[in-house]
């Protein structure tokens, strides 16, 4: 039957229904979705969110700015009028002691880039070295305070926290990569917006890398569609011990969403792989780790992140919704370990989240959600 088929005379129905047939089956696999998919795919991206790194690293001047003279006194009179206000700088910031008459316009301008532009922006010359360990922490939560509401990030219910190496080992599962030199893997943050300000640089290693969401979903669209969809389905993701009351020590939100035609990320690949540890977690199947494989492969390519050394003073800021950020191994100096000091934020006028994010983020509500409650 099949060599009479093969056979058959161009431009009979039998030759018209073979490779009808044929042209179905190879092309099956690429079609992503389907109407009635219960968890929707998103178009190909486009717009100031999606981006290639070898282009942004081709002009630091578009993502990078130093602070005047004029700036640098606004902040340090700022800090001083912040700290004779509270006696403890962990507590919630306000900006009413924390006035900034000129940088004020443009850390809202910054705002605005973070949601709606790029991204991610760069911030040098901060007066770290002028201030003491209260001084840094009050100088960052004033900052934030500008931007958004400043979230806990830990089980402590720290405001600020502290990325630095403290002998840990990422394998253990109760271990948050933060506190090892060890390769972190691209990720995101549980809220909005990521705020990190350099205090000390290692001595080799510890580079930041960033990397848009859009262009990774993009090209891994073009290479794997099939593979692709897969990051649209729920996956379980380790809370590494720190567990709300009530809820289980693993969340279960996908990798990609497609929510009110916002294409918005949530990942760490070692706390997926680590939730496997829990027999109530969802089983990740060999076809999604093949999408989590091609995924991080294509957000490793050297085109597509863009990397860069965090100096003292440096403070970069980074939207979690639409970037990955990673960071290399490194090793510290002898005398001065690699420190940074971090906060999370949470931003009013930001985008709406899925639903599934209140399984991680507590809250949904724009302006008062994200952070870590135990």
């Amino acid at each position: 039957m099949q060599a009479s088929l093969l056979n058959a005379g161009k431009g009979s129905w039998m030759w018209d229904m073979t490779w009808f047939v044929l042209f179905w089956l190879c092309t099956i696999r690429a079609v992503p979705a389907s109407p009635d998919r219960l968890y929707p795919l998103a178009p190909r991206q486009q717009g100031a969110h999606c981006w290639h790194g070898h282009t942004m690293a081709a002009d630091p001047s578009q993502w990078s700015w130093t602070l005047a003279d004029q700036h640098i006194d606004e902040l340090l009179e700022a800090t001083q009028s912040l700290l004779r206000a509270q006696e403890d700088s962990s507590k919630p910031f306000g900006v009413e002691h924390f006035r900034l008459p000129t940088l004020g316009p443009r850390l809202a301008e910054l705002r605005r880039q973070l949601l709606f532009g790029r991204g991610f922006e760069l911030v040098r010359a901060l007066p770290t070295a002028e201030l003491d360990a209260d001084g840094r922490q009050a100088l960052l939560g004033g900052i934030g305070g500008h931007l958004g509401q400043v979230r806990p990030q830990n089980a402590d219910g720290d405001l600020v926290g502290h990325v630095r190496n403290v002998g840990l080992d990422a394998a253990d599962p109760s271990v948050r990569i933060y506190q090892t030199n060890q390769r972190q893997t691209f990720h995101t943050d549980s809220c909005d917006v990521v705020a990190l300000l350099c205090l000390e640089e290692a001595a080799s290693g510890g580079q930041s890398l960033l990397v848009s969401a859009a262009t990774v979903y993009n090209i891994m669209l073009e290479r794997d569609p099939a593979l692709a969809a897969l990051l649209f389905e729920p996956v379980a993701t380790d809370r590494r011990g720190e567990v709300p009351p009530g809820a289980e020590p693993f969340f279960v939100v996908p990798v990609l969403n497609w929510f009110e035609d916002r294409l918005t990320v949530l990942y760490q690949r070692q706390y997926i792989e680590s939730a496997q540890r829990f027999l109530k977690a969802p089983r990740l199947s060999a076809e999604q780790a093949k999408a989590l494989d091609l995924f991080d492969e294509i957000a490793g390519d050297e085109t597509l992140h863009l990397r860069m050394d965090l100096k003292p003073g440096d403070l970069q800021f980074v939207y979690n919704h639409a970037l990955l950020h990673d960071r290399t191994a490194f090793v510290d100096k002898p005398d001065a370990p690699r420190h940074l000091l971090r906060l999370w934020l949470s931003i009013p006028g930001d985008r709406q989240l899925p639903p599934a994010f209140a399984d991680r983020y507590g809250s949904i509500t724009v302006g008062d959600r994200g952070g870590i409650y135990v």
